[in-house]
């Protein structure tokens, strides 16, 4: 009889792991486009173009990512855009669109528009550096700052299970009045749904706070 209410929050709980490996992704390819800017930053200061000044980050970022990583990914798109003509402005706004990043979509911004003004681009992509690595120094310190809340949220999550089990394998039959009648058979969903809801408000208020870094 569990099957089907359970399922609903098996299906929610598959949406939430799955909201959240996303943006862990997202997480991890703006730190990765943080060191590639840093790399053309460099580049640029050392007499290369914007757009070679990228592809020679794309080669950097292998060395200390791997081809595996996101960044390789996208330097690579970006790389095969400017063999066919596609304009550097497009690729990064392109890559701010698919990544649902908010760092790189300012700094696609911000370089479009001293790309369309002719602002000078390695004092554009220095600020961007500085910028996009504060932002991430602060997402770290405020992830840094509730890890130890997650950890205190997983051991109460589980905590009631334990007990339940201890119990039950201490003391054989003493739950037996709860799940062998409908009054305790009630009372024991009522408080499977408190804890969900429970379960539910602890992850929101978690992902409020590293939404807000």
């Amino acid at each position: 009889m569990a099957v089907i209410p359970l399922s609903v929050v098996g299906y929610l709980y598959y949406r939430q792991q799955k909201k959240e490996l996303a943006a862990r992704d997202i997480k991890m390819l703006e730190s990765q486009f943080g060191e590639a800017i840093r790399g053309v930053d460099t580049a640029l200061k050392a007499g290369y173009s914007v757009e070679n000044a990228f592809i020679q980050s794309g080669k950097d970022m292998d060395r200390q990512f791997g081809k595996e990583s996101f960044i390789h990914e996208e330097l690579e798109i970006i790389r095969r855009g400017l063999v066919i003509n596609i304009t550097l402005e497009e690729m990064l706004s392109d890559l701010a669109v698919r990544s649902g990043s908010e760092a790189i979509e300012d700094f696609s911004k911000v370089f479009l528009i001293a790309k369309r003004f002719g602002g000078n681009m390695s004092e554009v992509i220095s600020t961007a550096t500085e910028t996009i690595s504060l932002r991430i120094e602060t997402r770290d310190e405020i992830a840094a700052a509730i890890s130890g809340k997650k950890m205190e949220q997983n051991i109460m999550k589980i905590m009631p299970f334990g007990i339940l089990t201890y119990v039950g394998i201490s003391s054989p039959g003493y739950f037996d009045s709860l799940y062998v009648n409908l009054t305790g058979i009630a009372l024991m969903t009522g408080l499977l749904a408190v804890y969900l809801i429970a379960c539910f408000l602890g992850n929101r208020i978690l992902s409020r706070l590293e939404e807000s870094g």
